[in-house]
């Protein structure tokens, strides 16, 4: 009885000195979290939606889902949508209208406030009535991957450069040091246990106050972690080879190896991994069990459990087994990573995508393309008089005709100096075309290339211009202008007032030429050679510039769109009614501005577009 008696007392004894020290380490990293708190900005999103913004469909994108307040909220790049539980949609919130312009990434729910992670923007709080946007002074903190509600009434938050952030609703901080400066995956657990996935260190272990790592080394298939689950005393880390099974902060095993599991959730006895292209893989955690697998659906983004039942979230719904209980609306276009755009004298739209080949969009009716040569697209070029359009692909040069029809494509088997064409000329029996390689010339005298040796200040072409007899060649190294087939002068930040050599567009107005660069700005070149500056500081992505009129549009990296009129000298950047403050393609006509960003395309008559 007495041995009975101590060793209760001891064991007391030892788990009152372990509270104390999980408590006293708790209490520790709070405190050095308070002393680096960071600024941030609290914004009430209160904001009408623009008019004249229409969004042309892409496909939703679900990502997440959490169930808050009598409502099925789904976190999708196309926004946040609200459903009730029969599968009916509420309400949705969109980029660049009701929220911030960036893809959301991921949701989490307290009882009070739902906060949803966005990818640029920092964090947004919703109460059911209204958002709120914490928006951290620092860029990298704004970049979120993971959220996570906890019963303390703090949010844990992953960023893709600052490890692993807390927010209490008064204050901005790094959850502790060690799980700084890393890009975080996936959160699971609480302040006292911490499970936290990574791009590439494998999976951090929080606990006591010290963070232990786990690579492959250490019982992981994979130092990429897609997903976390925890069950009791369990945790299981999904990576692109297998699942990892940690007992007690140890690894114990590899459950389906080789399988990419990219969402797990502990169901009663068995373990559910969603993978991006075969659909669920159920493996039973009894030793002796067999996995099983479902095919439908076969991306799977998250699972969720409600009130006992498990579902499934796919990119565009979400199913009970195997049949969809809520779908998104249907989508017009084939995806929403647009690359180029043009807008033809027939009233089509042509839409490129970075992965998706290409959409040719006509009142109602679109005409997808894609194979191996209408793949990545980087640029879209309509002749109207020839009545040809040209798509310069990574795979080689495509030619449409007026139907349209595909009639020809061109690689280096028919004399391009690479299969990778950045840009094209089209002109009267002659095309002028760039690539990473040099520039391909080819009219009735057949097909001749130049490069470096012939004199072109680099061989990256980027962006191509014709300017009254001469052409233009924006480079990595710089600008070319071409005389003929010869090249000519040649302007780098040696000897011009150029800050960056890196062009990346390039677009005409009257005598003038505005040169978009990566990192410089916009300046302005004048018919006799003189630089100008026009806007500085930012990046112009490539061949994201078009003028119409008295109006520059520049499409840039982070900062939406660029607008410079040039009638009063001033310019400024907005992102209103764009779902990304990434725009990668622009195209004007008739006095309509198509706008493609890297999550959506937007349609904006030129007259209503906000600044």
């Amino acid at each position: 009885m007495v041995l009975s008696s101590l060793a209760a007392l001891a064991g007391g004894l030892v788990l009152a000195v372990a509270f104390h020290e999980a408590s006293s380490a708790l209490h520790e990293s709070r405190r050095q979290a308070a002393e680096s708190t960071a600024a941030f900005q609290e914004i009430r999103l209160d904001r009408r939606a623009p008019s004249g913004y229409e969004t042309l469909g892409s496909p939703a994108r679900f990502r997440d889902a959490v169930a808050f307040q009598g409502r099925l909220y789904i976190c999708a790049s196309a926004g946040l949508f609200a459903y009730d539980f029969h599968g009916v949609e509420q309400a949705r919130y969109r980029p660049g209208f009701e929220l911030p312009a960036s893809k959301l990434v991921a949701v989490s729910a307290s009882p009070h406030d739902l906060y949803v992670a966005t990818e640029t923007e920092g964090l947004l709080v919703f109460d059911g009535q209204s958002f709120r946007q914490i928006r951290p002074n620092a860029a990298a903190q704004r970049k979120l991957t993971a959220v996570s509600a906890l019963e303390t009434g703090r949010v844990l938050v992953g960023t893709q450069e600052s490890g692993v952030l807390a927010y209490d609703g008064r204050t901005w901080t790094p959850f502790h040091a060690s799980l700084a400066a890393t890009h975080v995956t996936a959160l699971a657990g609480n302040e006292g246990d911490l499970w936290v996935g990574t791009l590439d260190r494998g999976v951090l272990h929080w606990r006591g106050g010290q963070a232990e790592t786990f690579t492959e080394n250490s019982g992981l298939p994979d130092p990429e972690v897609l997903s976390l689950a925890l069950h009791g005393t369990h945790a299981y880390v999904g990576t692109p080879l297998g699942v990892a099974e940690f007992e007690d902060g140890r690894a114990r095993r590899t459950l389906a190896p080789g399988v990419l599991s990219a969402a797990l959730l502990v169901h009663g006895n068995s373990l559910l991994i969603g993978t991006i292209d075969q659909g669920t893989v159920t493996v039973p955690l009894a030793a002796r069990g067999r996995p099983t697998s479902q095919e439908v659906p076969k991306r799977v983004a998250r699972f969720l459990e409600l009130d006992g039942e498990v579902y499934t979230l796919a990119d565009d719904a979400l199913y009970r087994g195997a049949k969809p209980v809520l779908q998104s609306a249907g989508a017009t276009l084939a995806d929403g990573n647009i690359s180029a755009l043009a807008a033809d004298s027939r009233g089509r739209l042509w839409v490129g995508y970075f992965d998706r080949g290409l959409d040719i969009v006509s009142g109602s009716s679109v005409q997808h393309v894609e194979d191996e040569h209408a793949f990545c697209i980087n640029r879209i070029v309509n002749d109207a008089s020839r009545g040809v359009t040209a798509v310069a692909t990574a795979n080689g040069l495509i030619i449409f005709d007026s139907a349209p029809r595909l009639i020809q494509v061109m690689t280096q088997s028919q004399g391009l100096i690479s299969n990778h064409v950045n840009d094209v000329l089209l002109e009267p029996g002659a095309m002028t075309i760039a690539t990473p390689a040099g520039i391909t010339l080819i009219d009735a005298a057949g097909a001749r290339s130049l490069y470096a040796f012939h004199g072109l200040v680099n061989n990256h072409v980027y962006a191509l211009a014709r300017a009254g007899s001469k052409t233009l060649a924006g480079t990595l190294g710089g600008i070319s202008v071409l005389e003929g087939d010869r090249p000519g002068v040649r302007y780098t930040t040696a000897n011009s007032p150029l800050k960056q050599n890196w062009i990346t567009a390039i677009a005409g107005v009257g005598a003038d030429e505005y040169i978009g660069t990566y990192g410089a700005g916009i300046v302005r070149l004048t018919a006799n050679g003189v630089f100008e500056p026009v806007e500085g500081n930012f990046e112009v992505n490539p061949l994201a510039m078009v003028t119409d009129g008295d109006r520059i549009y520049a499409g840039t990296l982070g900062r939406g769109l660029y607008i410079y009129d040039r009638s009063t000298g001033r310019g400024r950047f907005s992102t209103v009614g764009l779902p990304s403050g990434n725009v990668t393609a622009l195209a004007a006509r008739g006095g309509i501005l198509y706008i493609g960003t890297d999550n959506g395309l937007i349609r904006v008559p030129e007259a209503e577009i906000v600044e």
